[in-house]
């Protein structure tokens, strides 16, 4: 299927690739902010330890529950309005987490949690607003380029976590208000966006194929399977970093280290993976994502050293970014702009479903798995194989099955 850019003007392009890696770089960096303290203050606050990282899977389950809206405000009325709409919920969410911890409700800290999901929701459409104004060459770098804009963020958002999560007696407290600044500062960006809105069709006029003809695509099935894959193993192991670290022993600030290195290592590839791709194809590349989160599966059930979670956290996040990036690559190329909203809207609904699942699945497998951290990390890195063996069986098929051409 031969598809068509919104407007293959490329200066366009790189204009709002750098709005959208600036919006990355600081409004992104709540991501490693919630994902490092999130299990922890969770840990404070729930009553049963199974629970702790039930804050983290609240996050995934309001993004999940927000793609379909957001891509629908985005299709309606324009990117720019609902990455606004993201930053506002990821704001209230930051404030309503920091009631929450000021009134020691985990209920409530939940809620906040839900909201900041919305916001998680905006952001995973930074990548898609990156491809929408360049041109098919341009593509896959743009969408690298917004990627790598996570660098910075995980670089920044680690160390507001040092700077204010002790800031206050109530633990984590500062580093919720932190959060709310961000969103209302960060949320400017957005004013310098060119990117059009989507034209409404005319009255007769084709409006696509429908999710389901979509969805029966191989191409998009494969590129949806992949990414959740992708994402739902990095969200998996992630979520249970802070705990076993902390419950091997070492400090909050090792672990924030630890996530640190990880979320380096998710976007630092970004500034290469777009010419990777362009030069070895995208399936290699998703290929290679998948074979990476193995090896990081593999160096976590070495031991639980301090080298041991760093290396198979830096590997979880290279494999990340060539199994995720490659996927939405995969994805972007598959479908028109009048099937845009349809089609990356329930990408992401899939998408953070599975994230959803991976996420409730990594508190249980941590905290209710055998009798200690050790047996519980073991269980986390061991629940990756069937998710893995899905990706790559769908992968290789994709690959085997013989061509056939695709109509629009």
């Amino acid at each position: 299927m031969t598809m068509t850019a919104t407007a293959p003007n490329d200066s366009q392009a790189k204009r709002n690739v750098a709005v959208l890696v600036a919006a990355q770089a600081m409004l992104g960096a709540q991501m490693p902010m919630v994902f490092i303290v999130g299990g922890l203050a969770g840990q404070s606050l729930a009553t049963n330890a199974c629970l702790a990282t039930l804050p983290i899977s609240l996050i995934v389950l309001g993004s999940m529950l927000a793609a379909t809206p957001i891509s629908a405000i985005m299709q309606r009325w324009g990117r720019r309005t609902g990455f606004l709409v993201g930053a506002t919920a990821g704001a209230c969410g930051g404030l309503v987490g920091a009631y929450g911890l000021y009134l020691g409700s985990f209920p409530v800290f939940l809620l906040g949690s839900l909201l900041t999901g919305v916001y998680m929701s905006a952001h995973g459409f930074y990548r898609f607003a990156a491809a929408d104004t360049a041109s098919e060459a341009f593509r896959p770098k743009a969408i690298s380029y917004v990627m790598a804009g996570g660098l910075a963020a995980a670089i920044i958002g680690p160390q507001i976590v040092k700077l204010t999560s002790t800031a206050y007696v109530i633990p984590f407290l500062g580093t919720y208000l932190a959060i709310i600044a961000l969103n209302i500062i960060g949320s400017a960006l957005f004013f310098f966006l060119d990117i059009p809105t989507p034209p409404k069709a005319e009255e007769g006029a084709s409006t696509g194929r429908t999710r389901l003809e979509m969805l029966k695509t191989p191409r998009i099935a494969v590129a949806i399977i992949c990414a959740m894959v992708s994402y739902a193993l990095m969200n998996l192991v992630m979520t249970s970093t802070p705990l076993a670290v902390v419950g091997c022993g070492f400090s909050a600030n090792d672990a924030a280290d630890v996530v640190t290195g990880h979320v380096l290592a998710m976007y630092i590839p970004s500034f290469f993976t777009g010419q990777l791709i362009a030069r070895f194809g995208v399936e290699k590349i998703v290929a290679l994502g998948l074979a990476i989160l193995a090896g990081a599966g593999v160096v976590a059930l070495q031991g639980v050293e301090l080298e041991n979670f760093f290396i198979a956290l830096i590997l979880l996040g290279i494999g990340w970014n060539f199994g995720f990036i490659g996927a939405t690559t995969m994805l972007a190329a598959s479908h028109d702009v009048s099937e845009r909203g349809r089609m990356q809207g329930l990408n992401d609904l899939l998408v953070f479903g599975g994230v959803t699942l991976a996420s409730l699945s990594s508190g249980g497998l941590m905290n209710c798995s055998g009798g200690s951290p050790v047996e519980g990390w073991t269980a986390v890195n061991l629940a990756m194989i069937p998710l893995l063996t899905l990706a790559g069986g769908a992968l290789l098929w994709l690959v085997l099955r013989p061509a056939e051409p695709e109509t629009a």
